[in-house]
């Protein structure tokens, strides 16, 4: 049940990182914020409580993240440069 959660999380967060960049707002990053908090903690809890291919899921795990951090910086940054040409 909590891969699944794992797996629903972490392809809304994709999703959700995806539609920021083209559509920044503040709300929009604290979910995005929210849902990559989200899959490290249920990530998390599968490492410790199903040890088993830890390495081949870590490594999948951090491209992920790695993915979903640099869509959100990448969002984040637009968001303020549009704010700052507001001014």
């Amino acid at each position: 049940m909590v891969v699944l959660l794992h797996v629903i999380i972490a392809l809304l967060s994709i999703a959700t990182s995806s539609y920021l960049f083209f559509k920044p707002s503040i709300k929009g990053m604290r979910i995005s914020y929210g849902l990559i908090a989200g899959t490290i903690g249920t990530g998390s809890y599968l490492i410790v409580t199903a040890p088993t291919h830890i390495l081949e899921t870590c490594v999948m795990g951090l491209v992920y993240l790695g993915i979903v951090i640099a869509a959100t910086l990448a969002t984040r940054a637009k968001l303020a440069h549009e704010y700052v040409d507001q001014q």
